[in-house]
C-alpha cells in the first residue's frame, strides 16, 4: 500500500510512477501524552548490515524509555547513485537488498526516494539530506494528513534522522556541510544518534550547541562496528559474510553478484599483465642464450 500522490516536484525529482511507501506506517497512535515519531536513516546501505537495523531497535528502546515520543515507523532511504561513492551498487539493487531484508519487521520500510530521483536529463540525481527530511515531512504531514492521536485527533508527526556518531562528528567540521541545510536538518527535524566506538561524540557536539535540544546520543550496550566496507572486503576476499549482513541480502548478492566485480577485474587485470610481461626465468641454464 502506498500513498496516490506522488512527491511534489517539478522538472526534476522521481518518476510519475513513484509512490511513497507507508503500509507499516502507524497512521494513529496507541500511546497518550505522546508525540508521534518517525525515524528516517539516509546511507548507502552498499550492503545493509545487522547494525544498520540493531541501530532501528536501539532508538525504539530509546525513544520508548527516555522520551515523550511514541514511534510510528522506521524508514531506510538509500542514497542515490549519483552519489558515486567507492563500492556503491546500483540503486535498485541497493533497495532490494533492504527491502528483503526489512520483511519481517512490522514497522521498518524502505523509501527508493532518492534512488529513483533523476533531473531533466534522466540522469540520478544527488538528493541532500535535509530534503530527504522535507520529502518525509511532506507526505506523512501534508499528503497523508498526520498521525492521529487517542484522542482522534491528527498531528503532525516528528520527522527526525536517525544516524551513526560519525555522521554527526562530520557535520561537526566547518566547510562539510552547508549551515542552512545543518539548520533544517538538526533544527526543524532533529537527529537520533548512535555511539560508535573510537568516536569522540562529545567533541562533535561541543560545535553544535545550539541544536542540542534537538539532538538525542544513545549508547551503544554491545558494541557493534560491523559495516558495510568491512563486508565489501569480505566480499572481495571471497571470506563469509555469515551473520555479518541478513541472510536476504546474502541471497540476493550471491544471486546477482553484487561487489565481486573489483575483485574479478583485478585478476583479469593482473592475468594479463603477467602474459603481457612474463616473469624472467629465475634459471640461468634455461634461458636461450645459454643453450648451444
Amino acid at each position: 500500500m502506498s500513498s496516490d500522490t506522488p512527491s511534489a516536484t517539478s522538472s526534476s525529482g522521481p518518476p510519475p510512477t513513484y509512490r511513497f511507501p507507508h503500509d507499516k506506517l502507524k497512521l494513529r497512535q496507541t500511546e497518550s501524552n505522546r508525540t508521534p515519531l518517525v525515524l528516517v536513516s539516509c546511507g548507502s546501505f552498499s550492503p545493509i548490515t545487522f547494525l544498520h537495523l540493531r541501530m532501528f531497535e536501539m532508538a525504539l528502546d530509546y525513544v520508548r524509555f527516555n522520551t515523550d515520543f511514541e514511534v510510528c515507523a522506521g524508514y531506510l532511504s538509500p542514497v542515490s547513485d549519483a552519489y558515486k561513492k567507492v563500492g556503491l551498487a546500483p540503486g535498485h539493487h541497493r533497495v532490494a537488498m533492504c527491502s528483503r531484508s526489512i520483511e519481517p519487521s512490522p514497522w521498518l520500510m524502505v523509501d527508493p526516494f532518492e534512488t529513483v530521483n533523476c533531473n531533466e536529463k534522466g540522469e540520478p540525481e544527488y538528493v541532500p539530506t535535509a530534503k530527504v527530511l522535507r520529502h518525509f515531512d511532506h507526505e506523512i504531514n501534508t499528503v497523508l494528513g498526520g498521525i492521529e492521536g487517542t484522542d482522534g485527533i491528527k498531528r503532525k508527526a516528528k520527522i527526525a534522522l536517525l544516524a551513526g556518531a560519525d555522521l554527526i562528528m562530520s557535520m561537526g567540521e566547518p566547510g562539510l556541510w552547508s549551515p542552512i541545510d545543518l539548520d533544517v536538518i538538526l533544527r526543524t527535524f532533529g537527529a537520533f544518534i548512535i555511539e560508535r566506538s573510537g568516536t569522540d561524540i562529545d567533541e562533535a557536539l561541543s560545535t553544535l550547541r545550539q541544536y542540542e535540544d534537538n539532538i538525542w546520543v544513545i549508547s551503544q550496550v554491545i558494541q557493534n562496528d560491523i559495516s558495510s566496507t568491512k563486508v565489501r572486503l569480505f566480499l572481495k576476499k571471497n571470506l563469509s559474510i555469515r551473520y555479518l549482513i541478513p541472510d536476504p541480502a546474502i541471497e540476493y548478492i550471491d544471486q546477482h553478484g553484487l561487489f565481486r566485480e573489483v575483485s574479478v577485474r583485478e585478476a583479469k587485470d593482473k592475468e594479463r599483465a603477467q602474459s603481457e610481461n612474463p616473469p624472467p626465468d629465475p634459471d640461468p641454464s634455461n634461458s636461450r642464450s645459454n643453450k648451444v
